[in-house]
């Protein structure tokens, strides 16, 4: 039971650190303030009109007592309550009371007055809320009755709205501080959620400079170290592979040179298939390596690169679905490289292709469908290695080398997306490709 509570609260709770942070700071100064009013009101206001409203029923009592008097001067008793009390007093003859049509349960004044004006066996009627500073009370005499309108200050404390000023402007002021120093703390850690983004999809970030507090610039400063640690070994292993392709071709110009001079025409063929088949290895991974280290990240139209791709093709079998403006900012040549190296892989086993890109919350999915004779579920996560080819379920594996998937995962995985396989609608092979947007 206490685990499903935590659990309950942890769903109700806000994600984010600043709300958190203002949480820890706003709740404490709520439930401060919540206790400091109720005992206010309860010991103090409530009392102080109780005790103001329980006078005044006695000067209304004394009032009728005394003008019920023979001996006394109902005219002079009158004036001298207008004048000393502030309280002007009518007699109405030969009226009743109105009758009580909205009992104000909830105001503490009519409560309050209500229950002296009873417990002084008064046959009454009170209106609070017609006039701005005054309150009307009416109380049955013989065959009519007396209106009183009595100064609102005689019935409640002044001290309430000033109280409650001085309880709520404190409270706003230092949460607003609050919110200000917390909106100050969190910007550092956005700041470095959004480099380490940024440097996830692969985009060049400028030199990272930590700040906020000591502890979020230890994490900013070791992101720093990280991500020049990752920049070297990646441009070291680049070059290196880049040298060795580029180092290659020399010997295999040898080798081709050689193979011409074999009067053996079957081996020398079979040997320069091996040979084609390795220029384009170093051929293909060297345009890779090239595409990667110089382009740059820009905002272009989605939408378009792919209708780009689609067009040159010129085939009615193949349909795009999808909606009109759909800005990305990513490596444009880097990605145009990778739905080309799908497109025609589902052209080259396929004769159907369906393209349908879809908009969600927060990213977008670009589903390929081609009818060719598809791939294994087994096989599903082994065709992204690099020189991999899966000769039962599609032919024609001479003209590939086995990168191209494995070189269209590494881009999407740099732009902060992925891959997924399943089985097509069409009866082939359909790759999911989702991008954040």
């Amino acid at each position: 039971m206490f685990y499903g509570l935590i659990k309950s609260l942890k769903k109700i709770l806000p994600k984010q650190l600043f709300y958190r942070g203002l949480l820890i700071v706003a709740i404490p100064i709520i439930i401060l303030q919540v206790t400091i009013t109720l005992v206010f009101f309860d010991s103090l206001w409530i009392k102080t009109n109780k005790g103001m409203t329980r006078a005044l029923a006695s000067e209304l009592k004394t009032f009728i007592d005394a003008y019920d008097n023979e001996k006394t001067d109902k005219d002079f008793i009158i004036v001298l309550y207008k004048e000393n009390l502030d309280i002007n007093i009518k007699y109405k003859e030969n009226l009743k009371l109105p009758i009580h049509n909205d009992k104000r349960w909830f105001s503490p004044i009519d409560r309050t007055l209500r229950r002296e004006l009873k417990s002084r066996n008064l046959n009454y009627w009170f209106d609070t809320t017609s006039y701005k500073q005054l309150v009307n009370i009416k109380i049955s005499y013989e065959n009519g009755f007396f209106e009183f309108f009595i100064p609102r200050e005689r019935l409640t404390s002044s001290s309430a709205r000033i109280f409650a000023l001085w309880i709520t402007v404190p409270a706003l002021l230092v949460i607003s501080i609050a919110m200000i120093f917390l909106k100050n703390q969190t910007r550092p850690i956005l700041k470095l959620a959004e480099a380490s983004e940024k440097f996830g999809r692969g985009e060049k970030i400028d030199e990272f400079v930590p700040s906020g507090a000591l502890e979020i610039r230890k994490a900013g400063f070791e992101f720093e170290k990280m991500r020049k640690r990752i920049i070297r070994h990646l441009t070291q292993r680049s070059e290196m592979l880049s040298g060795i392709s580029h180092d290659l071709r020399t010997p295999l110009t040898r080798i081709k040179l050689q193979l011409a001079l074999i009067k053996d025409r079957k081996i020398a063929s079979e040997l320069s298939d091996d040979v084609d088949e390795m220029e384009k290895m170093l051929n293909e991974y060297l345009q890779f390596a090239k595409t990667g280290a110089e382009e740059k990240t820009q905002k272009f139209n989605f939408q378009v690169l792919i209708s780009s791709l689609l067009d040159k093709y010129d085939n009615p079998d193949i349909t795009l679905e999808s909606p009109e403006n759909i800005e990305f900012e990513g490596r444009k040549e880097l990605l145009k490289r990778c739905f080309n190296n799908l497109i025609d892989n589902s052209l080259k086993y396929g004769s159907k292709l369906a393209v349908k890109i879809e908009i969600l919350r927060k990213n977008f999915r670009v589903i390929i469908d081609d009818n060719g004779p598809g791939i294994p579920e087994t096989e599903y996560e082994n065709v992204f290695k690099p020189f991999y080819k899966i000769d039962k379920s599609r032919q024609d594996t001479k003209s590939s080398v086995g990168l191209g998937l494995s070189i269209s995962s590494d881009i999407i995985r740099s732009h902060g997306g992925k891959i997924e396989l399943s089985k097509s609608i069409l009866g082939g092979l359909r790759v999911i490709v989702s991008l954040p947007s």
